[in-house]
């Protein structure tokens, strides 16, 4: 028999402060302020929780006393990394809280993470976000939620970062929306990209292209916003890394191959990724992958 929910989340901890966690915990931190709680923060390096603390009013803890709160929000590189978190605190969590991931995670780890945190009385939803750092920071995210109705909508008033919060299914179901959705961006992208390459070898105005192409059929947000604001420019702000992408769509093929699917687009592009990622390099911004294409062509995007 599951513990009881707890009624309230005065505690809030957040792990991990990276581009997306940093600004995530902030709003955690905002509402916990109006509200007369606390917002904990972790991170792998200290410093990185104290500059938080000092920017946005939280506490700077270990993460034996994160574990200890009432809601606990992650936000790791993968599964895992939240396993290795899980390992080290499970006997420091406290019975009826609930554990929020918003790692891009694998869906298969999030039965087992659940079942894992059961034994200690913890409940665990996977809700991985999209929008990317403007929209951490402003908090305007999509969270895409697995798990049951009841956990989802009691921790729904708690996630402050949250423009769009949308319960997709059961443990898993949140990692699965968002695998796939960061396997259309990669799709997307890297279309938009051999597209361009292509107007590039013939002589076409790029800026020019995209405007049409932005009132026309083939727009989406790769070519809208990424490509406009990142590629052309050549700034390629280090905002989603190019190996975590690659990660994503990886999952989403696994999907596939579990399921007995066929997604040979999704296989070709992961593979394309992967091969972008060691050549260009995995903590590159997602849009650097873009480069692999223009030493493809022998022609540079701007």
């Amino acid at each position: 028999m599951d513990t009881p929910l707890t009624s309230r989340f005065s505690t809030v901890a957040f792990l991990g402060l990276g581009a997306m966690g940093f600004p995530m915990a902030g709003h955690l931190a905002a509402r916990s302020r109006e509200t007369g709680g606390r917002t904990l923060v972790w991170n792998r390096t200290p410093g990185r929780a104290e500059a938080h603390a000092a920017e946005f009013g939280s506490v700077a803890v270990t993460l034996q006393e994160a574990a200890g709160a009432d809601l606990i929000v992650s936000c790791l590189p993968t599964s895992a990394e939240v396993d290795e978190v899980l390992d080290a605190v499970l006997g420091q969590l406290t019975p009826g809280s609930v554990w929020v991931d918003c790692t891009s995670g694998h869906p298969d780890a999030a039965p087992r993470q659940r079942d894992q945190l059961r034994t200690a009385g913890v409940r665990f939803v996977d809700a991985p976000v999209s929008g990317g750092t403007a929209a951490a920071k402003s908090g305007t995210l999509t969270v895409m939620v697995g798990g049951p109705q009841v956990e989802v909508e009691a921790v729904r008033p708690h996630l402050a970062f949250a423009g769009k919060l949308v319960r997709v299914g059961d443990t898993g179901a949140g990692f699965a929306v968002k695998a796939v959705n960061n396997a259309l961006l990669a799709v997307n992208l890297w279309a938009a990209g051999e597209g361009l390459a292509i107007l590039g070898l013939h002589g076409v105005q790029l800026g020019a292209a995209l405007e049409v192409i932005n009132a026309s059929s083939g727009r989406s947000n790769t070519t809208e916003n990424l490509i406009p604001q990142r590629v052309l420019t050549r700034e390629f702000p280090a905002t989603f890394g190019l190996g975590l992408l690659a990660k994503d769509a990886g999952i989403a093929l696994d999907m596939a191959e579990t399921a007995r699917g066929s997604a040979p687009v999704i296989a070709q592009v992961t593979a394309l990724y992967r091969a972008a990622a060691r050549v260009i390099g995995a903590q590159e911004d997602h849009t650097a992958a873009l480069k692999l294409i223009e030493q493809m062509n022998g022609v540079e995007l701007k």
